[in-house]
């Protein structure tokens, strides 16, 4: 077992861990640092990860193929314009429809590009194959519709130009918001044909499955394999080491107890936690580990693209604040209706009237405030209660503290009186911290 990397290839392992991909051109030290040691990150992420390191050198490629089966529902291609920023159903469908294309011809214009997807979903669509695609006005078709769809587009390839598979020569949102606009797209032949290694979904017989199987079946590494066990059997031995490794590595949080399967348990036992941690040492990793709860840090911020709880958004400041109060209740276990956020709100707002204003419904930023948290696994939400949540062991992990501006001076007042009031209710159990005079900043936090 290699209970340790180079200091240059866990930085590359790192990354390979967030982003999947490591190009030539994107980031060329750790991806020469990669090349050079790929042997050792491949028998590492084989050993400890049944992960597949792939090297393209030809195409300036290297990519980490991970094939979960408990796939994160968060996951996937982002966007830049979109506050949700999952790329959704259409955009997916795009990204592959473009590649199709792209194989048959690499350099295409934008044009012809929008044309020829817009004809195969035409001759699919109405089998319920491929959406319907019009990207030109016409009499049963909105100019506001066309021009969505278009924007779509421009969304895929923002998505493969970011991956490395694609280039564009001009501006993509100038020139699919006007109906005239081009632009010449080209694509690496050798990164199309590194892009896809799941089975094909027709050998797979998806339409056959169920759906909760699907990503089973695509995570499978052959036909033999898709089929053989069922979500009912129980997972061996290696199973479970390796579905609690790999989410220890791939996930912020690891909680015991949410697993019906009894698999991420295995991280309690002595083999499991001492495997568990040569692992997190090897990526250079922190640990965090409570008897139900291991949390994963990254100091370099390679490894992840979370930035909780970094930022002054009044989403990121509601939630600290909320993470500031759960442990302080009577039984921090218990269930957190939306009621008793937009109730804690209210309080902070009666002490300082101006604090997010720009939120006129609170019940709307308590679940902007929930959702901050939930990403990081610090709340669960309830499938069965909408605007319900649970909150996990994570949550005594952290200590807020909310830093002040200088009081005013008496010359300027009481205007300004009620700035210098804590955002929430302090905690009668605890001595107040040396540091917590009204000092620094508002909204600094110490986790």
């Amino acid at each position: 077992m290699n209970e340790l990397l180079d200091a240059d290839l866990s930085e590359s392992a790192r990354i390979l861990v967030a982003r999947g991909r490591l190009t030539a051109e994107g980031d060329p030290e750790h991806y020469r640092a990669a090349l050079q040691g790929h042997q050792e990150l491949s028998e590492f992420f084989r050993t400890e990860l049944n992960w597949t390191l792939a090297v393209h050198e030809v195409a300036g490629l290297i990519r980490l193929h991970k094939r979960r089966i408990d796939v994160p529902a968060d996951r996937g291609p982002r966007l830049v314009r979109d506050r949700q920023p999952l790329a959704d159903t259409l955009v997916m469908v795009l990204i592959c429809l473009t590649c199709e294309q792209l194989w048959r011809r690499p350099r295409m214009s934008v044009r012809e590009l929008l044309q020829a997807i817009a004809q195969i979903c035409a001759g699919d669509a109405d089998s319920g194959h491929l959406p319907r695609f019009p990207v030109v006005a016409a009499k049963d078709v909105s100019k506001q519709q066309a021009r969505r769809n278009r924007l779509s587009l421009g969304d895929a390839l923002k998505i493969l130009v970011a991956e490395g598979i694609v280039t564009v020569d001009a501006d993509l949102d100038r020139t699919l918001a006007d109906e005239d606009g081009d632009l010449v797209v080209t694509a690496s032949r050798d990164r199309l044909a590194a892009k896809f290694s799941s089975l094909s979904p027709t050998l797979l017989q998806l339409d056959d499955l169920p759906p909760e199987q699907h990503a089973q079946a695509l995570s499978a590494e052959s036909l033999l394999d898709h089929t053989a066990d069922t979500p009912a059997d129980a997972p061996s031995l290696e199973q479970r080491r390796l579905k609690a490794l790999r989410r220890l590595v791939d996930d912020p949080a690891t909680d015991p107890l949410d697993d019906a399967t009894d698999t991420t348990p295995y991280l309690h036992t002595l083999t499991g936690r001492e495997r568990a941690l040569n692992v997190a040492a090897a990526l250079g990793l922190g640990v965090t580990v409570r008897r139900d709860w291991w949390e994963i840090t990254d100091p370099s911020g390679q490894a992840s693209s979370l930035d909780f709880p970094n930022g002054r958004r009044t989403e990121r400041q509601a939630a600290l604040a909320l993470l500031a109060f759960l442990p302080t209740r009577e039984d921090p276990t218990a269930p957190l209706g939306i009621d008793d956020i937009t109730s804690l709100f209210a309080d902070i707002r009666a002490r300082q009237p101006r604090w997010a204003a720009s939120y006129e419904r609170l019940p709307a930023l308590a679940r902007a405030a929930a959702a901050e948290l939930t990403s990081v696994r610090l709340l669960t939400a309830d499938p069965d209660v909408p605007d319900r949540w649970q909150p996990t062991a994570g949550v005594h992990l952290w200590r807020v503290r909310v830093r002040q501006p200088t009081p005013p001076s008496p010359a300027q007042g009481n205007a300004s009186a009620t700035a210098n009031v804590p955002l929430y209710p302090p905690d009668k159990t605890a001595a107040p911290a040396p540091d917590s005079p009204q000092a620094a900043h508002q909204g600094d936090v110490d986790g």
